[in-house]
């Protein structure tokens, strides 16, 4: 039981420290100041890092289930977070508008990050 707990703390304080690491990175690549446009309501900017942080967050599960070693874990967090930011790369032009508070535009990229997301973390199983 020590062992399997050890393990557990490790892999779960791992983990958030990669998912805090992930939205400090990606909230630094987007054009806009994404906690101060949600501070001020801005759903479109809160539904599209909801997005990304799911799209990131679905691998990160996958490479934990799937791989042997934190390290593992940690190489794979370091592929999912530039995919992830890849999709934002893509869709950028969707920026302005989710900026402005736009869902439709919110949506989209926030639905493509968690399909990428979703396909990135069937991949790791492979």
């Amino acid at each position: 039981m020590g062992q399997a707990l050890i393990a557990f703390l490790s892999y779960f304080a791992v983990s958030l420290l990669l998912l805090l690491a992930f939205v400090m990175i990606y909230v630094k690549f987007t054009p806009y100041r994404d906690f101060e446009l949600i501070a001020h309501d801005n759903s479109a900017v809160s539904l599209t890092l909801a997005g990304a942080v799911l799209g990131f967050t679905f691998p990160l599960v996958a490479s934990i289930y799937y791989t042997q070693s934190l390290m593992e874990m940690l190489a794979w967090a370091g592929i999912t977070c530039a995919v992830q930011l890849a999709v934002f790369l893509v869709l950028r032009r969707q920026a302005r508008r989710i900026e402005e508070g736009h869902m439709s535009s919110a949506i989209m990229v926030a639905c493509f990050s968690v399909a990428i997301g979703l396909l990135n973390a069937a991949c790791i199983s492979n």
